[in-house]
């Protein structure tokens, strides 16, 4: 994905975007990066890693997902 430019490539976003526009959704979608995944590094995935930056992320995003509500 690299080569075409992608900087990060999310794991479900994609597929469930395609389900809820099917459904006639609209849709706005966020994203947190909370693995990495680094070809010439490869390491098994640390759940307790992911999480802890899922936390890290979840105030910001919760700050922005409120201030788009509010505009709604």
């Amino acid at each position: 994905m690299r080569i075409i430019g992608a900087d990060a490539v999310g794991m479900s976003t994609v597929p469930e975007v395609i389900v809820a526009v099917q459904a006639g959704l609209r849709v706005l979608g966020f994203s947190a990066i909370t693995d990495l995944c680094i070809p010439d590094a490869l390491e098994p995935a640390d759940i307790e890693k992911i999480i802890a930056n899922a936390n890290i992320a979840e105030p910001l995003l919760t700050k922005i997902v409120v201030k788009c509500v509010e505009r709604m």
